[in-house]
Order: structure tokens, then sequence, then C-alpha cells
């Protein structure tokens, strides 16, 4: 009697463990990344690991090498779809060339939960992001009140493609244009979010432009790009960038960088996970989950509620 209660114990053991299984092979949920060379994209997956942990989910997390290989990116989303996911996390480096395969998504009944960065349609079921247009506007704010509301400014973005990159050079041209008359946007350019070709364009800048007064980077990869041009070249001017990680930390606590505006990418990894996973229940979800952003500099970057969402 005893060995066959034990053997039952040890069959419901098994059966258990295989549905475990299987259930984990079942809520298996990719996401596609914009990239995977920021500290930014590093805490984003932080985030997302962690809610796969507490809602007992299975993820992945990838992205090209850099932020200007939409095909790559293409590839993977494709990839990713080729695997029958339960549900799919995007963040977009180009808001319109990944359409079709969203379309492939939709029709397959698989919930795309965009992130970072939205997509030109109605298919993700939510987009969880930092409200890019009103960050940039801080940015914008903060940049007028550094160089005396008047004189020149220009802009290194990553890109025109991603929504991302649309919205923060949008929020930042718009409020100067709106409130502060006396500033001139001399230079929009962009650098694919990469600090080697954002440090020449922002050189590029530099010298064309001598009485600049300032220069906003608008992702870590321009950021940075900025600041290394300001250094090599020996130039005094007012740098506020976006996002953080270390080498923008080191840049704002030297004074090299005026400051910048943090995003909260773990909690962005986070909400994508749980948004997909409240789909796959059949729950509502918002248009936009909006995960919140700061402004920090010099008198604030170690105030527990910012360091809480800056990255190395």
């Amino acid at each position: 009697m005893k060995r066959r209660a034990v053997n039952l114990a040890a069959a419901l053991a098994a059966t258990l463990g295989l549905s475990g299984v299987a259930m984990a092979q079942e809520t298996y949920i990719p996401l596609v990344s914009k990239g995977f060379q920021h500290q930014f994209w590093q805490a984003v997956k932080q985030g997302a690991d962690q809610a796969a942990k507490d809602y007992k989910v299975r993820v992945t997390f990838e992205g090209p090498e850099t932020e200007a290989m939409v095909d790559k990116q293409i590839d993977m989303l494709s990839a990713a779809l080729a695997k029958k996911p339960a549900a799919l996390g995007f963040a977009a480096l180009d808001s319109k060339a990944a359409i079709p395969l969203l379309k492939k998504a939709q029709a397959a009944k698989i919930p795309v939960v965009a992130f970072d960065s939205g997509v030109d349609s109605d298919i993700p079921v939510t987009t969880a992001t930092t409200d890019n247009k009103a960050a940039a506007a801080l940015a914008a704010d903060k940049m007028a009140e550094l160089i005396g509301k008047s004189g020149e400014v220009a802009l290194v973005v990553h890109d025109q493609t991603s929504r991302t990159g649309i919205d923060r050079r949008d929020g930042f041209l718009d409020r100067m244009k709106s409130t502060y008359p006396n500033i001139k946007i001399v230079s929009v350019q962009y650098g694919g979010g990469d600090q080697l070709k954002s440090t020449e364009i922002a050189k590029s800048i530099l010298q064309a432009s001598p009485n600049l007064k300032g220069m906003f980077g608008a992702n870590e990869g321009s950021a940075i790009g900025v600041v290394n041009a300001a250094k090599e070249t020996k130039r005094k001017i007012v740098i506020v960038g976006y996002d953080s990680g270390k080498q923008q930390k080191d840049a704002i606590k030297d004074g090299t960088m005026a400051g910048a505006i943090t995003q909260n990418p773990v909690g962005i990894g986070y909400k994508t996970v749980e948004a997909a996973v409240k789909a796959l229940k059949g729950e509502t979800l918002p248009k936009v989950i909006d995960t919140g952003f700061y402004w920090y500099d010099k008198s604030n970057i170690a105030d527990p509620k910012i360091a809480a969402v800056l990255y190395d």
C-alpha cells in the first residue's frame, strides 16, 4: 500500500512537473528590442526578467548590435513570430517597417505590446513608454534656463524613423518655438544612437557654429557623442542629455554635462511583460502605459528617488 502511494505521489509529481514545463513553453513572450549596446537596454531587460519571474512566464530579450540595423531587427521579429509565442514585446526602430509582420501576429492572435518606441498602427494592445514629447519639452525648458533664454542651440538625435527619435526631436523643437523666441535652432543631425558617429556629427556642428551656446543629445549614444565632441574641441557649451548610464552620470558629476532626462527602463521592461500577461488573460489595457521620467543634474543625482531609475 505504501509503495503504491509512493508511486502515485511520484506519478503525480511527474505529471505536475510536465504540466509546469508545458505551461512555461505555452507562455513564451519574446521581446525584440531596438538595440543591445546601450546600458539602457540592459536595464529594460532586467525589468523584463523580473516580471517573468513574478508572473511565471518565459521571456527572451534580443536586439540588433546597433540602432541603425532596421533590417536585422525585422529579421529578429520574423524569427520570434516563427516560434509561435503566446505574446510579443516590440520596440520599433522604424515605426512603419514592421507593420506587415505585426499584421501577421494579429492574424495569429498573438498580442503585441509595444515598448519604448511605438508603431504607427493600432495593432499593439498597449505601449509601455516614456511620454517622450513631454520629457523633451522639459529638456528644452532646462536648456533655455541654462543659456539665459537666448542664443543658438543644436540637436543630435538618434534617428528620424522611430517614435522616440521623432517625439524627442519634436518635443524639444516645439517647446523652443512656442516659448523661447530668442533661441535659434541652428542644426538637427542624426547619429543613429552611435557614440562615435554622434561625436563626429557634434564636432562638425561646433565647427560650423562658433556662437553655439547649447546642444541636446536625444539618447545615451547621442549625448555621449556631444560630450566627447565638446571635450575634443575644447568648447564650453551647455549640454543636456537623455537617458543615464555611467558615462552620462560621470559627465554630470564632473560638470561637462549640465543634466539629463532619465527614463525608467527597468519599469518599461517590467510593464511590457506584465501587460503581455494581462492581455493573454483578456484584461483591458490602457492605450499607453506611462512609465515616467525625471530631470536629474548634480543637485539631485544622489536623491534616492532619482538614483532608483539611473543605471550603469
